[in-house]
């Protein structure tokens, strides 16, 4: 991204969704973040607003839904501190139900007249915010008196502070109860957080004047808030790397593969259980560390302590390549992470600490350890993108029968491999 494009942007303070976000959101426009109870829409708005202030920006929350109190209590709670921020808080007291009042948010008459709507002026036109939340917007469609006005009020509302050089975000609760089509047409970005009985998942419905990530990814709600995680682009950064054969260390078996295999190549190493499929693999890793290069291990099945016997005790030295830094072993908990979680992990491993070579043991381990619908095509996309960044993939899947017909796997992937 050019020097002046990142001018023109305001980070979400959640690095995987810039990215989605094609690096942000632009800056004086209007967006929605649409969803139902529990999806993580104002934890989203906390990050929102938390990276203004990080970043020295005057920051205004108009809370309609929950009190400011309770907003800052439970972002607090996430290490999303929010002190700082300017809150104008609209949500109707205790007088309300005690003096049976009538709650207008907007009369009829524009946006600047507006009782209520004072109140953020008056805070807009003091503090010059950069960055404004509104949470939530279906507190004013539930109390305008016809959706027509309800329209005009949100497209002047809209109006006035993008025109005061402020960028927002509104939320908005999605339900059929309370279609929010009306918001969706009006703001210049959507983004939809999803929760299913096994993960979470979020989308851009749209997103005006910049590309962006179509499709779904993955996100969890942890205790420092909102982690994203990109769906994998098997064409992301392609990086140039040398054409030539990467030794096994086994002179016999090197001769069969005339040389090795190459570099940036998926290899299928299959066979029947107990056969050595993971010890082969952990052989060229050790003839990787003889030449600097560091290589990873993601295993579903086994555990580490039974991975380091079986190596040491075929003269690989996976203790002292572990102490080094050459070799990593990370154990995959079943059911702990999606496909995308995981192949964020993939990546961090070749982006940040330079991995040349890595091994997934197994495919049947993948297949029932992470989370979701699509986990071939998944597989399919990380092991395309390990070969566009020059990583050597090592992939063992078991074969069960070791008579009759030949068979070089039983789970359908020999089409990955080179």
């Amino acid at each position: 991204m050019s020097k002046d494009e990142k001018l023109r942007r305001l980070s979400t303070g959640i690095p995987g969704l810039d990215e989605i976000l094609g690096g942000g959101m632009l800056k004086e426009r209007a967006y929605l973040v649409r969803g139902g109870p529990g999806t993580g829409k104002t934890t989203l708005c906390a990050h929102f607003a938390k990276a203004g202030i990080d970043r020295g920006e005057p920051v205004v929350w108009v809370t309609l839904s929950e009190p400011a109190d309770r907003v800052k209590e439970s972002t607090s709670a996430l290490e999303l501190d929010l002190s700082k921020v300017t809150f104008v808080d609209l949500t109707p007291g205790p007088a309300f139900f005690r003096d049976q009042k009538s709650y207008d948010i907007f009369p009829p008459e524009e946006v600047e007249s507006a009782p209520l709507a004072a109140k953020i002026r008056d805070v807009v036109e003091k503090t010059k915010p950069t960055r404004i939340v509104v949470d939530s917007v279906s507190q004013l469609q539930f109390l305008s008196s016809t959706p027509q006005n309800f329209h005009k009020q949100l497209l002047s509302l809209l109006a006035y502070l993008t025109s005061n050089h402020a960028t927002v975000l509104l939320t908005s609760e999605a339900s059929p109860q309370a279609p929010d089509d009306e918001v969706q047409f009006l703001v210049d970005g959507v983004v939809e957080l999803e929760v299913s009985a096994n993960d979470r998942h979020l989308r851009v419905k749209k997103w005006r004047g910049s590309e962006h990530s179509t499709g779904r990814h993955s996100y969890q709600i942890t205790r420092t808030g909102l982690q994203v995680f990109p769906r994998l682009d098997p064409q992301r950064d392609p990086r140039e790397f040398p054409l030539e054969l990467i030794s096994s260390g086994i002179p016999a078996l090197d001769e069969l593969l005339q040389g090795g295999i190459s570099r940036g190549t998926i290899t299928l190493i299959s066979g029947p259980s107990g056969v050595g499929k993971t010890t082969l693999g952990l052989q060229f890793m050790k003839e990787a560390a003889s030449r600097g290069e560091r290589s990873v291990v993601f295993h579903f099945e086994e555990a580490r302590r039974t991975i380091i016997g079986r190596g040491e005790r075929v003269n690989i030295p996976i203790s002292q390549m572990l102490e080094q830094g050459s070799l990593d072993l990370k154990r995959i908990e079943p059911l702990q992470f999606s496909a995308d979680q995981f192949a964020h992990m993939v990546r961090e491993e070749v982006e940040q600490r330079g991995t040349k070579m890595v091994m997934i043991d197994s495919v049947a381990g993948y297949r029932l350890s992470l989370r979701g619908n699509d986990l071939d095509a998944s597989l399919h996309a990380l092991t395309q993108y390990l070969g566009n960044k020059g990583v050597t993939t090592l992939v063992c899947a078991e074969v069960e029968k070791i008579t009759g017909d030949f068979q070089i796997n039983e789970v359908g992937i020999s089409y990955l491999a080179d």
